[in-house]
């Protein structure tokens, strides 16, 4: 995706903890079953206090000093820097939320190397992306982006990556709405969680449909559309539990069939309403 190269990138809306060095903790996880076992729980919305709250005990080193305010200053950046273009995403989308929710409290997005301190907990990268709910807060190793293609076979590219973070603040509108804590975690093809997360993936899609009104984004081409729902896909319970287990096994699903989340992305995308979200009491 193409930033406009005139726009202005808020930098305070990211807080870049890279470079951190964690001491002495075991760590989580271990090559791709690891990474799998968590996403299933944590990617793009899980429960982080179920599994990051398990971390407590390993520590985490200092603060890094690395200033976005110094190398991110407009769209131009955004076009030319990985860590920019994220900052600009996260920009849009809550430029959007702003103006679609009564109320929005924005929200901070913290990039992170290795492991991370959040309300939730301490985390490490291999827990992946994921919303704390206890500080409002979305957390994210950028590493993660090459392993959404390294891992899961996701072609990547810049919509893939606005997708995900997208998602994230998903959840955070839903824990501004209530939805978050009220739906519950309820696992299989019809329940609470894959719900849940079906809304996050529509409210992503009703993001991309606003982007560019929102002033930071050229008008989105079809080949970009074509990125997001191949991650979208690539994260599907159906698909990673064919790769992981070699069997497909709906009762124990926490986020959706690959075309579930496809599908839900795109009524967000092509509808642009919020109420057309509205997974809980839809056919899904």
């Amino acid at each position: 995706m193409t930033f406009r190269p005139d726009a202005r990138l808020d930098t305070s809306q990211v807080r870049d903890r890279r470079g951190m060095s964690a001491g002495g903790g075991v760590a989580v996880g271990g090559g791709l079953a690891g990474i799998v076992a968590l996403v299933l729980t944590l990617f793009l919305g899980g429960d982080p206090s179920q599994l990051i709250g398990s971390l407590q005990g390993q520590t985490v080193g200092q603060e890094a000093t690395n200033d976005l305010s110094q190398e991110c200053q407009t769209g131009a950046d955004a076009n030319t820097r990985d860590d920019c273009r994220i900052v600009g995403y996260v920009n849009s989308v809550q430029a959007y939320w702003s103006q679609a929710v009564q109320g929005y409290q924005m929200a901070p997005t913290t990039f992170f190397t290795g492991s991370v301190s959040t309300g939730c907990g301490n985390a490490t990268s291999a827990v992946g992306p994921f919303y704390c709910p206890s500080d409002q807060s979305v957390y994210i190793d950028l590493g993660f982006f090459d392993q959404l293609q390294s891992d899961f076979g996701a072609q990547g590219g810049p919509f893939a990556e606005a997708y995900v973070i997208a998602h994230e603040y998903g959840h955070h509108v839903q824990n501004l709405l209530g939805t978050l804590s009220s739906a519950g975690q309820g696992a299989g093809a019809e329940g609470a969680s894959v719900r849940t997360e079906l809304q996050a993936d529509c409210f992503a899609g009703l993001w991309a449909n606003h982007a560019v009104a929102t002033g930071y984004l050229e008008p989105i081409t079809p080949a970009q559309v074509a990125q997001a729902l191949d991650a979208a896909s690539a994260v599907g319970d159906d698909r990673i539990q064919e790769q992981m287990q070699g069997r497909v096994t709906p009762e124990s699903w926490t986020h959706g069939s690959s075309v579930q989340r496809q599908t839900w992305f795109r009524v967000g995308l092509d509808g642009g309403d919020p109420n057309l979200c509205d997974t809980f009491n839809a056919d899904i």
